[in-house]
């Protein structure tokens, strides 16, 4: 088993987000976490990667136990994390972005020349300011950022938001790839329908900070079984 939370319950300032949050991720899965705008999605990512304490519960990676540790610790342990609104170094070029991607973590393997093979638009701005790029383009950056390091679990925060749908369903079709080809075990939230199906093999569904139902097999294909925890 990959990941697992044990009745994880984080907030800030003393507001609950999460209360008792349960679920696992078996290694090469991709799994999506679903729901809609402020039910605790990002805060999950965020106690998983040690940027929120959670209040009580555990994070146990590979067996390990990751519950307040650092990010950089989190790094170490071959965990990549791609934050909502891409956040990239604006002032940085493309190249120069991932190679700080490539100094975070604790191996000698890097995956610096294959993110270019699976986005050729950055090799080909490597040189460009990345505050410069399209929305679409800084998410492509992002997520090239957090894989050059090699991570084996990838957190990802919603990687369609403010993304044209032609690059959001090429981002879709790169992650699935690097799960086949490297078994990157994959962890996304996401709202959007079509990301989620072309993306999860299952789904759980958070409401109210709190975990609600897991979609798994020819479920996640259903429209209806999906936007139940989707539409407002």
């Amino acid at each position: 088993m990959s990941l697992e939370i044990s009745n994880l319950n984080a907030g800030y300032d003393g507001t609950p987000i999460l209360r008792e949050v349960e679920f696992t991720v078996d290694d090469g899965e991709i799994v999506g976490i679903v729901g809609r705008n402020g039910v605790g999605k990002t805060t999950l990512l965020k106690s998983i990667m040690g940027l929120l304490e959670p209040e009580t519960g555990r994070i146990q990676y590979n067996g390990e136990e990751l519950t307040g540790r650092s990010p950089d610790e989190h790094a170490k342990r071959s965990i990549g994390y791609v934050p909502q609104g891409r956040d990239v170094f604006p002032d940085l070029s493309v190249e120069e972005n991932l190679l700080i991607g490539e100094s975070v973590g604790d191996d000698d393997e890097t995956r610096y020349e294959q993110v270019y093979d699976y986005f050729p638009i950055l090799e080909e701005r490597a040189d460009q300011d990345a505050g410069t790029m399209s929305g679409g383009q800084q998410q492509m950056l992002a997520i090239a950022r957090a894989l050059v390091g090699d991570p084996d679990l990838l957190l990802v925060d919603e990687p369609s938001e403010g993304v044209q749908p032609s690059i959001v369903q090429s981002i879709t079709e790169d992650l699935k790839q690097i799960n086949d080809e490297f078994g990157t075990t994959i962890l996304f939230v996401e709202q959007n329908l079509s990301v989620i199906q072309g993306l999860a093999e299952r789904c759980y569904a958070i409401d109210h900070g709190t975990i609600v139902d897991e979609i798994t097999g020819d479920a996640v294909s259903e429209r209806d079984q999906l936007e139940e925890y989707l539409v407002v």
